[in-house]
């Protein structure tokens, strides 16, 4: 069987690109996590990793989406490994069931987290330095107007237009779309689309 996992770092990121990607993959059986892949503690992971069987393959659109350190990466192949689970990694075509994709995913793992170390580490230096000059103030947030997002809002609720229509109406991107929407039903206490 083909199980794909799909992660988000956070509930305010869309996993539509890595779902269609599952899908003109042939994959039959989707785990989607929306959190960090600072570590393997993750519902979803812990699921597909149970659930998983002899001769299945586990494909996953990057491997940072599988894990985000060396550690955490190689101990997950490792239990698949064990279980007789392959793992194919579509942006690095990375395929475990060769020799040569097993040496490959060790040696990119390795350079994904020095990447990740280096640019924390290089926007930790940038932020500090902007403190110091008194030029830093965060992310400024987006402003939308209150009566147009909750005209489009309903619209789109409605089924009158899509999502991406009210999107490009309001000027936002899907992030910021989908995180002003998760507010506004939050502050109404308005059951969202997924929970029903």
């Amino acid at each position: 069987m083909k199980i794909g996992y799909v992660r988000c770092s956070t509930t305010d990121q869309n996993p539509e690109r890595q779902e269609v990607l599952m899908e003109r993959l042939g994959v039959e059986k989707v785990y989607i996590d929306m959190c960090s892949g600072k570590n393997a503690d993750r519902p979803k992971l812990k699921e597909m990793l149970e659930f998983m069987r002899e001769g299945d393959v586990v494909i996953v659109e990057s491997f940072s989406r599988l894990a985000r350190s060396t550690k955490d990466l190689l101990s997950i192949t490792d239990t698949m490994t064990e279980k007789g689970v392959e793992f194919y990694s579509q942006k690095e075509t990375i395929d475990t069931s060769t020799p040569a994709g097993k040496m490959l995913l060790t040696i990119l793992a390795a350079i994904s987290q020095f990447e990740r170390e280096c640019l924390l580490e290089r926007q930790a230096e940038g932020i500090a330095l902007k403190k110091a000059r008194g030029e830093y103030h965060g992310r400024v947030p987006i402003k939308v107007d209150d009566k147009a997002f909750e005209a489009q809002y309903q619209m789109w609720k409605d089924e009158r237009i899509t999502a991406r229509m009210a999107m490009a109406n309001l000027g936002l991107k899907p992030n910021t779309f989908y995180r002003r929407v998760k507010a506004y039903e939050l502050e109404r206490g308005i059951r969202s689309s997924d929970e029903s």
